[in-house]
């Protein structure tokens, strides 16, 4: 971990495939020189007359002294440089579900967001995951004969969670609590033939927290409930739930589904779009393998966040496992001839999810940018980020 420091700002990426590391220190502030910089395997530590920073490396890391080089100074950053690393690589991330999962353990579904029981001690004696959703299209090349699953939806039983990419479906048959939908909103539709409106109601499938009002989910049926994967905590019925910061959740969530769906599909360019139908984000998977390091030393310069200001005060010094993207987004008209290109791309993979998780993942995007040496915020024409990845949830 690193260590609790004052003064220079510190930045380290380590590629764990590589077996190499990005070193940044910050530039320090006036009549912060000269800059004493030591390096150890365990260890790195820069001390300015304004004060000292050290950063202690996690157990699997280590540096090598002898291989720096490439040294620089980048105008707005400070010094870059290069060096080798030896790391352990043993170590593997746990996958948002253990598929081969303790089937006979209940366990209990939360709202992420306010700790709300929506399924208490439910038994999972299957947890599978689904096809692609593309599935249907590929029968033809497999049989021979007519489809034998076409009109049948794979729907859950009584003790099943079917996985799709950003979601679980679950069967609510046999529960007493039951998600409220939200009331049908009246739509409009303008005829073309005459100058006055149409009213046609449409079904809402939505399904939100009685608490907080969150959505959670949709109906897909009288008995089977899609639950979006940012929204739900799925934990063992013994066990209290456990708070966790919401855009710590999200970005780890969706994070790990981005490295999922690229090992599984080879696909690395990816577009969020909300349950609206609407895109939102444009993603651009660059590796999943970095181990970020850093200390903020002085806070003043960061862009502040409101919304998400616990996260940075807990992360002003820290060490963890990342992805990095680049990313563009799409709202209020923004790269719409870029967004159609990539949605006409049948290489590129869409993931659904809440409309207002969409937005609060672009502004923890717009956050994390905004923390990132300068240098490092941008590429072509695509902002440059890193997505904090953490094991997922098990089903137990």
């Amino acid at each position: 971990m690193a260590a609790a420091a004052a003064g220079t700002r510190v930045f380290l990426e380590v590629r764990r495939r590589l077996q190499s590391a990005l070193l940044i220190l910050g530039e320090p502030k006036e009549g912060g020189m000269p800059v004493d910089i030591s390096i150890t395997p365990s260890s790195l530590e820069v001390k300015t007359p304004a004060g000292c920073t050290e950063l202690r490396l996690p157990a699997e890391v280590r540096l090598v002294p002898s291989s720096c080089g490439g040294l620089q100074y980048v105008a707005g950053d400070g010094l870059h440089l290069r060096l080798q690393v030896r790391v352990d690589s043993s170590a593997k991330l746990i996958s948002v579900f253990n598929q081969s999962s303790q089937g006979q353990e209940c366990c209990t579904f939360y709202c992420q967001s306010c700790g709300e029981v929506i399924i208490r001690d439910r038994k999972l004696l299957r947890v599978l995951p689904l096809p692609s959703e593309n599935w249907g299209a590929l029968v033809g090349e497999w049989c021979c004969h007519p489809d034998p699953f076409a009109n049948k939806p794979l729907h859950p039983q009584e003790n099943d969670c079917f996985i799709g990419d950003s979601f679980f479906l679950v069967n609510l048959r046999s529960d007493l609590w039951q998600p409220r939908p939200e009331l049908a909103p009246v739509e409009t539709h303008r005829l073309s033939s005459e100058n006055r409106f149409k009213l046609k109601p449409k079904a809402n499938t939505k399904v939100i927290c009685k608490r907080c009002k969150v959505m959670l989910g949709e109906t897909m049926s009288s008995e089977t409930t899609k639950f979006y994967m940012t929204e739900i905590i799925i934990q063992p019925s013994e066990r209290n739930f456990s708070i966790i910061p919401r855009s710590q959740f999200v970005q780890s969530v969706v994070a790990q589904c981005l490295v999922e769906l690229s090992t599984a599909r080879s696909t690395f360019r990816f577009t969020i779009q909300g349950h609206d139908g609407k895109a939102y984000i444009l993603l651009w998977l660059l590796n999943s393998d970095s181990l970020v390091i850093e200390s903020l030393g002085s806070s003043n310069s960061i862009t502040k966040f409101p919304l998400l200001e616990d996260i940075l005060k807990a992360d002003s010094s820290s060490a963890w496992n990342a992805i990095k993207v680049l990313y563009q987004p799409c709202i209020k008209s923004r790269n719409e001839k870029l967004s159609r290109a990539w949605e006409s791309d049948i290489s590129i993979h869409t993931l659904t999810l809440p409309s207002a998780t969409c937005l609060e993942l672009l502004l923890i995007l717009s956050r994390n940018n905004a923390t990132l040496p300068p240098s490092l915020r941008s590429m072509n024409s695509f902002q440059r980020v890193f997505m904090k990845m953490k094991g997922r949830q098990e089903i137990p």
